[in-house]
């Protein structure tokens, strides 16, 4: 199993939002960890998996002085450039995304059986 996956979380969020009946705002997408991130992009199969590469290429297989004390400094680097958290408005109750932006969440050091994502609803006022 590859400790990096990119997850399509789109629904979840825009159920959230939905349900809690804000019609002009703003929503706050937040990974509490410091080895997963929030980014926004298409959530084609191919793309996702480019981006796995990206990240795998660009990150992995070097040696960080982190890996002596954890061995996923990898990881901990990604996660850093590519972001914990995302603020995105709501116009008329739904979220304003791009025709091809999607919510992903990107996992840096998996497989891991839990993982949360916080949901931070503020109404416009």
């Amino acid at each position: 199993e590859t400790e990096i996956e990119v997850i399509d979380i789109t629904n979840e969020v825009d159920k959230i939002v939905k349900d809690s009946n804000v019609k002009e705002g703003i929503c706050i997408v937040h990974a509490p960890h410091a080895t997963a991130a929030i980014i926004l992009n298409e959530a084609e199969s191919g793309l996702m998996k480019d981006i796995e590469n990206y990240i795998e290429e660009t990150f992995y297989n070097r040696n960080y002085l982190h890996n002596q004390i954890d061995d996923n400094g990898a990881a901990h680097l990604a996660a850093s450039i590519l972001g914990s958290t995302k603020v995105i408005p709501i116009k008329d109750g739904k979220l304003l995304l791009g025709t091809w932006q999607n919510i992903l969440f990107v996992e840096l050091d998996g497989p891991r059986n839990l993982r949360r994502v916080v949901v931070w609803i503020q109404k416009r006022k």
